[in-house]
C-alpha cells in the first residue's frame, strides 16, 4: 500500500511592502499552507492574496495563529490568563476562516506559530486551551500537532482530528522538541541532507534526534518553513525524495 504523507509549509508571512519567502514557489511545491493570520506576521491583503494563490493552486488552507508579536515574528515568549490566550487563537481563526471563505475556499487545519507553539509543545494544559479555542469555532478542524510533544498529548486527550508533524529544516531534542534556533545546528540549510532525513524517519516511523537517538512517532505532514533562504530548495528536495521513495502527496 502506497504511503501518502502531507508537505506543509508557513506562509502569508510578508507586511505590507516587507516580503518574507516566495509564497508562490512554494504554493507549487507543497499540499497545505498554514496561512499567517495578522499577529505575528501578515496583514488582510496578504492574507487575501495568500489564500487566493493557494486556492487556484489546490493547496489545503490552514490558520497559523500566533502570539501578537509582529516585530519578534511571534518568536517571544509571553505569558498572559488562558481565558485571553483562548480568544486571541479565536480570533485569528476566525479571520483565516473569512478570508478563506471570501477566496472560495475552507480552513482545514490549525497550526500554531513560533513561541506559541513551542509553548505548548512543552506545556499540555496551555496547548489543551489553544485547541479547545480552534474547535469551538470549527469541531471539525484538523489540529497539527508537533509529534511526540504536548501538543499530540493534547489533541489526543480532545479526541480531535489530528495530524502529527515532523520537520524538514529543524533538528530535534531527545525529548522530540525542537532544537533552539540559537544553538549550532539547529537548522537544517543543506537541501539534500533535509531529504534523506525525511524519507529515513517517514519509512521508520520515527523522530531522529540530533544526538542520534530514534523516537517512535506518529508522521502525517512534514513541514517545510517558508521564512528561510533555503525554503523552496528544500521542499523541492524533500517532494522529490518522497516520490522518489514511492510516497504520494495529499492535503489533509
Amino acid at each position: 500500500m502506497t504511503r501518502t504523507i502531507d508537505l506543509n509549509a508557513d506562509m502569508g508571512e510578508s507586511f505590507g511592502p516587507w516580503k518574507m519567502g516566495d509564497d508562490a514557489a512554494l504554493m507549487d511545491i507543497i499540499t497545505s499552507a498554514n496561512i499567517a493570520c495578522g499577529f505575528h506576521a501578515g496583514d488582510p491583503d496578504v492574507m487575501a492574496r495568500t489564500m487566493a494563490l493557494a486556492v487556484e493552486k489546490g493547496v489545503g488552507l490552514g490558520a497559523h495563529p500566533g502570539f501578537a508579536d509582529l516585530q519578534g515574528f511571534g518568536r517571544d515568549r509571553r505569558d498572559m490568563p488562558r481565558a485571553t490566550l483562548g480568544n486571541m487563537v479565536r480570533y485569528q481563526v476566525g479571520a483565516a476562516m473569512g478570508m478563506a471563505r471570501a477566496a472560495g475556499g475552507r480552513i482545514r487545519h490549525l497550526k500554531l506559530h513560533g513561541a506559541l507553539a513551542n509553548m505548548c509543545a512543552e506545556d499540555e494544559a496551555m496547548a489543551r486551551t489553544a485547541y479547545e479555542a480552534a474547535l469551538s469555532v470549527d469541531p471539525d478542524i484538523v489540529v497539527m500537532v508537533i509529534a511526540r510533544t504536548a501538543q499530540q498529548r493534547a489533541a489526543e486527550a480532545l479526541g480531535c482530528a489530528m495530524a502529527a508533524e515532523i520537520f524538514a529544516d529543524r533538528a530535534y531534542e531527545d525529548d522530540a522538541t525542537l532544537v533552539d534556533r540559537r544553538k549550532p545546528g539547529a537548522m537544517i540549510r543543506d537541501p539534500d541532507e533535509a531529504a534523506r532525513r525525511m524519507v529515513a524517519m517517514v519509512e521508520d516511523g520515527a523522530i531522529h534526534t540530533a544526538s542520534g537517538k530514534r523516537i517512535p512517532a506518529r508522521i502525517d505532514t512534514i513541514c517545510c518553513h517558508g521564512d528561510t533562504p533555503e525554503a523552496v530548495a528544500i521542499a523541492r528536495a524533500v517532494r522529490s525524495a518522497l516520490t522518489d521513495a514511492g510516497m504520494a502527496l495529499a492535503s489533509l
